[in-house]
């Protein structure tokens, strides 16, 4: 009796640990909103984020919003009870924010890595990613300087590159900020187009030498993903409907999700979704046996946007708002002024 007790105990441990590692992959984006370490930079315009400039940014402050990332990370990681496998940011410092970030209690269980470099952006913030080396075998990283033809003296964010395999198949992962519509949205919108249409150059490249490549751009685009950055042909030239995907396009999930009234930050009480992730259509193509974009089981959207309560102003002139950390120089102690977002691969 003992051995078909212990044999059912087997059994149903076998089963958990196969159905464990059947799991989806989460891939996050998240815009960490001025995560800027305590220290003054002399190289970069660092001095609002100091503890003598005017957000009086102290350690405690500094503590309160390493918590508050934690957090949010641990709680995208409990949806499936896994923790993510690749999670994109923007607006970090340097490196010393990011191996605080995988260092806290909730994340260090998850071994996380780091791909970060140091961008030429005036403030001195970068896009980065961190990741789990047990899911993507890492194979090299790369940071592309940002090109807009027409400034040649132009400088921001890198487009942060990774690539490596995921169960043996080849992927390469792109982070970046965009350019501000500081003058305006059309303005400027010719800066964000470069930059898309940069990014597809860099994608197609890549899938030209390795055709099997899976593609995941993502990053706080500044554009809708309806607009012509993303889905424009002198930008990405995305896809925002799943049936004009073909193998060798790319597609924008989240154009559903704005179309039904989804936002990830909002502005004069208007909601966009700057905050976007572009797959590559052979993530799309259901070839049986590996790994595609998912929908989750309660969702019939491709993309998700992770929102809790405790992460929306809950008062005030931005009731209803992502709760940010600071507004002005007064400090609200939140998380962002955008909310993450994030998609599942599996098979």
């Amino acid at each position: 009796m003992k051995r078909i007790l212990m044999l059912g105990v087997l059994l149903v441990a076998l089963s958990v640990s196969g159905y464990a590692q059947k799991k989806p992959y989460k891939v996050v984006f998240y815009n960490l909103e001025n995560f800027f370490d305590t220290q003054n930079d002399p190289d970069v315009l660092d001095d609002e984020f100091t503890p003598d400039g005017p957000k009086k940014w102290t350690q405690d402050k500094y503590d309160k919003k390493l918590h508050n990332i934690e957090k949010v990370f641990f709680d995208i990681a409990a949806i499936n009870k896994d923790y993510p496998a690749v999670i994109g940011v923007c607006e970090v410092e340097n490196r010393n924010v990011l191996e605080d970030i995988v260092a806290t209690q909730k994340l260090a269980p998850a071994n996380y890595r780091i791909v970060h470099y140091d961008s030429p952006e005036a403030r001195g913030v970068d896009a980065a990613f961190i990741y789990r080396p047990d899911v993507l075998k890492l194979e090299g990283s790369k940071a592309i300087r940002t090109v807009i033809p027409s400034l040649p003296d132009f400088k921001t964010r890198d487009i942060v590159t990774m690539w490596g395999k995921i169960e043996g198949e080849d992927f390469l992962f792109m982070v970046a900020h965009w350019p501000s519509r500081l003058g305006g949205k059309e303005a400027s919108e010719f800066k964000r187009v470069a930059v898309g249409r940069q990014m597809r150059q860099i994608a197609d490249s890549v899938r030209a030498l390795r055709p099997a490549t899976k593609v995941v751009m993502m990053g706080d685009f500044n554009d809708d993903p309806i607009d012509e950055s993303v889905s424009g042909a002198e930008g990405m030239g995305a896809k925002i409907k799943v049936k004009e995907v073909q193998p060798a396009d790319y597609y924008a999930p989240y154009a559903a999700l704005l179309k039904a009234g989804y936002g990830t930050l909002a502005y004069g009480d208007a909601w966009n979704i700057f905050d976007n992730i572009v797959v590559s259509g052979n993530l799309l193509d259901n070839e049986k046996g590996k790994l595609q974009i998912q929908k989750s089981e309660k969702s019939k959207f491709y993309g998700n946007i992770f929102r809790r309560h405790y992460m929306v102003q809950k008062e005030g002139q931005y009731k209803g708002y992502p709760l940010r950390t600071f507004v002005g120089n007064n400090f609200q102690g939140g998380f962002s002024d955008h909310f993450p977002v994030y998609i599942y691969i599996g098979k």
